[in-house]
């Protein structure tokens, strides 16, 4: 179906979802840009429906495959002039492509972690941004679960999904109060680690090897005193400068990287081999 005019209703639908009660109420979110909808269909995602504007295509090589894939997977198929894709975009600079499909976050008890599992734990951060780059450096640590406990912002947010590069489609997300998430970690053997600047160990001089699970504060606050009561290691960043503290992603990747690093000197988990980027794929979006 091709749409010509602004006035859609397809296309005011989509732009209802950019708020968190159309989000909540439909069960649906947007997936914007080359590299989003990219990671999304090759981690088993099902859009409902894709809107593209080949005008908009940076390559005009990769895009049309996606188009494709969702007409394949079922998805409706909308063709969009220049003036009807940027009503719906959410990025400044458009590529031409955006998707339509169901939230993606699972329930607690639907988890299946492995082994020496390493789990992020976020507790009410309040910027999208935030939340997406942790789950950005989830997906690069190979953790094995985000849990999300009483969020204030929505997980399905199109900023989240930006943030994330698309990786947020690749870990699973699960959705819980703290007091369930604690539960379900104490009764599965998770260590709980808790950052904060007045703990006497430094992030490096504990054990992140095993079932870990490291626990994240909102960026104004920190960890409440549930999570902080709960931790069986309390650690702090050293801050060598004038700031006391860092941004609440900065600090999910220093502690995730710190328990890769112990994992691979301890054999848990194996570096991948090294594969030298010649400046072509997916980086070009």
């Amino acid at each position: 179906m091709e749409i010509t005019s602004p006035s859609n209703p397809k296309l005011k639908y989509v732009v209802k979802l950019r708020t968190c009660s159309t989000r909540e109420e439909s069960g649906e979110m947007i997936v914007e840009g080359f590299r989003e909808c990219r990671r999304a269909l090759d981690n088993g995602y099902r859009p409902r429906a894709i809107f593209h504007c080949p005008d908009f295509y940076l390559k005009n090589e990769n895009e049309p495959a996606i188009v494709e894939e969702c007409r394949a997977k079922g998805a409706e198929v909308f063709t969009c002039s220049k003036q009807c894709f940027t009503k719906i975009a959410y990025k400044e600079r458009p590529d031409g492509l955006l998707m339509v499909g169901p939230h993606v976050t699972v329930k607690l008890s639907d988890l299946k972690l492995p082994e020496n599992a390493l789990v992020i734990v976020t507790e009410a951060i309040e910027k999208p941004g935030n939340l997406g780059t942790i789950l950005r450096s989830a997906d690069a640590a190979k953790v094995a679960a985000v849990i999300v406990c009483n969020r204030t912002t929505d997980i399905h947010n199109p900023n989240v999904v930006r943030a994330s590069t698309g990786t947020m489609f690749s870990v699973p997300i699960a959705e819980a109060t703290s007091d369930e998430a604690l539960e379900f970690l104490k009764s599965r053997g998770f260590k709980i680690l808790a950052a904060t600047p007045h703990a006497e160990k430094l992030h490096f001089e504990v054990d992140l090897t095993g079932n870990v699970a490291i626990a994240l504060g909102a960026e104004q606050y920190g960890l409440t005193a549930k999570w902080m009561d709960g931790a069986e290691l309390r650690v702090r960043i050293p801050m060598l400068g004038l700031a006391d503290s860092l941004n609440v992603s900065a600090a999910a990747t220093i502690l995730v990287y710190e328990a890769v690093r112990q994992r691979i000197a301890a054999g848990v988990e194996s570096v991948p081999a090294f594969e030298p980027w010649h400046g072509e794929g997916m980086k070009d979006h």
